[in-house]
């Protein structure tokens, strides 16, 4: 629309310079004609250009509408707003801004651009369809209503995020009173998330019993603390030496009442709506099969999530001929290592017998260093590339542990100067087990996501939207293979570490049968806790915990196996074509110094590199 108006304001205006120009009368006989030298035209901009202005004012644009994303990369010009990203002005502004980027895109001739113009143009024009069709009226009607759940929501991703100890800085007196701002449309944000849950219990389209319930629990572990053991108060309890005596006794009183006055009776109002209302009206039914429009919503899920046209019958039946190979190789290491009885009895030993467990939390932790350590000095090996920003290792804090994946990874910034945090979990410390720490390692820290992540958003060659976006495919299928080159660098000679990695391979090869089998064939929770106990030595907090998050984020959980075979696949392609010419560290330079492809595109990369390099 303002586009329009722009255009129609200078067709007014010219028309207007026109009139003038043939009604003004002469003042003087015509002079004898003289030309007049030509104007020269301004140049037209190469495609290259137009491609990368288009990439800067796209950028620019987004971070103005998600001030959390320029958070997130240092940039703190917008660090006083939380931004709005639940109400139908967003979700309309974010349509327009796709719709109008493609516009714009579509009018660069893609033959006159490089090939790695290309491939940027590319990316840009897939994950921004992808991302238009996601904020169609009849898709937001089924996810906007649902605008928070146990596994992925504001309001646990908030208290870290405020704590001091997350992503938000505390080095001025600006950043605390940032702080204190954010609160504020923290608190709007929440009473807005009750508003779509009402709207969806009136169009039928609600949450499940199980994630209200878990919710529930949450909340109230967040508001039995007392103020001064909150998340929200950490701030005031490290300030930096920056910060005077005055202000310090007025911002910790500030803060104090802002958990008492404002956070605290938010979220108050929040878990009395879900406890005393929308738990009677959720439905019964775990997968998106019992919701209304939910075959719809999941089939668009899981190949927005794979960035591939598969279908769930697909994606099941792969991850069913993956479990079966997967059980092959663990009865081989069952055999290995001389244990008498049968695989079922030996998953129940590797859960159960002392020596795989740790005795402290502080044991954990300590692991989790021990194996860095030896991870680091192995990676120059096979990897060209190091990143600047350092990888911190640190658990989950109480506050959320329970509801927590067994690790996960919070990125740094960009110039190095935040790093990178691997969290792990020791909720039910039994139930942590030291077959698989290597692997989670791995996966979550050096070199999954720590490199996949930093390395792109280090890469300021890249346009934004390479550096800082991606896809779930390609960014957990890269940390699933980055597990497999354990076997490379030597560590899953002990066979219970190679264990360890079958048997986070197998969770994935797992939640490809179990995810679609909870949303598109009605497998219930206690079902799909059975199936994955079955398969493998998950215990039963981790099974429990892995089947509720397929509950909560339908089709997340398929990416981690479809994107590690197609990276699996196009190394072994290369291997065979290149021969003696390939280079482990030239092929994961490849793979990861131009950001999170979609699959497709980055099978296309591979092959012109392959080819290149036949070449040559």
């Amino acid at each position: 629309m303002m586009k329009a108006v722009r255009g129609l304001t200078l067709s007014i205006s010219m028309l207007a310079l026109a009139a003038c120009a043939t009604t003004a009368p002469p003042v003087a006989p015509a002079a004898p004609a003289v030309e007049a030298p030509p104007v020269p035209a301004e140049p037209q901009a190469s495609a290259h250009d137009r491609l990368f202005q288009l990439f800067k004012d796209s950028d620019e644009a987004s971070l103005k509408r998600n001030p959390l994303n320029a958070l997130f990369r240092g940039d703190l010009r917008y660090a006083d707003h939380l931004g709005d990203n639940i109400t139908d002005e967003y979700f309309a502004a974010e349509r327009a801004a796709a719709e109008n980027d493609l516009n714009v895109l579509h009018a660069i001739p893609r033959d006159q651009l490089n090939a790695t113009d290309q491939l940027a143009y590319d990316v840009f024009d897939y994950s921004t369809k992808d991302t238009l069709r996601g904020l169609q009226p009849d898709l937001l009607a089924l996810t906007a209503v649902r605008p928070m759940n146990h596994f992925f929501g504001f309001h646990t991703f908030y208290p870290t995020f405020a704590s001091g100890k997350g992503a938000a800085p505390f080095k001025t007196l600006e950043d605390y009173e940032n702080n204190l701002k954010r609160h504020k449309e923290f608190v709007t944000y929440l009473d807005r998330a009750i508003g779509r849950f009402k709207q969806g219990e009136a169009s039928g389209v609600v949450e499940t019993k199980l994630t209200v319930r878990n919710m529930i629990e949450q909340l109230d572990n967040q508001l039995k603390m007392k103020p001064e053991d909150s998340p929200y108060y950490g701030p005031v309890k490290q300030f930096p030496d920056t910060i005077g005596s005055a202000d310090r006794e007025r911002l910790t009183r500030e803060y104090r009442a802002a958990i008492t006055d404002e956070l605290y009776p938010a979220l108050t109002r929040v878990r009395d709506f879900f406890k005393n209302e929308y738990l009677g009206n959720a439905r019964e039914g775990v997968g998106l099969m019992y919701m209304k429009g939910g075959d719809q919503l999941y089939r668009y899920q899981v190949q927005s999530t794979t960035t591939l046209p598969l279908t769930p019958e697909e994606i099941h039946n792969i991850g069913l001929q993956e479990v079966e190979r997967i059980t092959t190789e663990q009865e081989k290491v069952r055999q290995e290592v001389g244990f008498k009885g049968n695989l079922h009895q030996f998953f129940n030993y590797l859960r159960t017998d002392p020596k795989f467990k740790m005795k402290s939390r502080e044991a954990l932790t300590q692991g989790y260093y021990d194996i860095g350590k030896k991870v680091e000095a192995k990676l120059p090996e096979y990897f060209s590339t190091m990143p600047k920003a350092k990888l911190e290792i640190r658990p989950y804090e109480p506050f959320r542990e329970k509801f927590e994946a067994g690790g996960s990874y919070e990125p740094g910034t960009p110039d190095g100067n935040r790093p990178g945090t691997f969290y792990f979990n020791a909720y039910d410390l039994p139930a942590r087990t030291t077959p698989g720490m290597t692997t989670l390692f791995l996966h979550e820290g050096e070199p999954g996501h720590h490199f996949q992540i930093s390395l792109a958003q280090e890469n300021d060659a890249l346009p934004p939207f390479m550096r800082f976006g991606g896809n779930t495919a390609f960014a957990e299928g890269w940390a699933l293979y980055a597990e497999t080159l354990g076997y490379d660098m030597g560590f899953y000679k002990d066979p219970y570490q190679r264990m360890g990695t079958l048997s986070d391979e197998m969770l994935r090869a797992m939640r490809l049968v179990v995810d679609t089998g909870i949303h598109t064939k009605g497998w219930t929770r206690d079902q799909s806790i059975k199936y994955m106990m079955d398969h493998s030595d998950i215990s039963r907090t981790d099974a429990t915990a892995e089947v509720e998050r397929y509950i909560a984020i339908p089709s997340q959980a398929t990416a981690y196996k479809i994107g590690a075979l197609t990276i699996q696949r196009l190394r072994r392609k290369a291997e065979a074509e290149l021969g003696p010419k390939f280079d482990i560290r030239e092929f994961h330079a490849q793979v990861l110094m131009t950001g999170a492809l979609p699959l497709a595109i980055l099978e296309q990369k591979i092959d012109r590199w392959i080819a290149a390099k036949k070449a040559s």
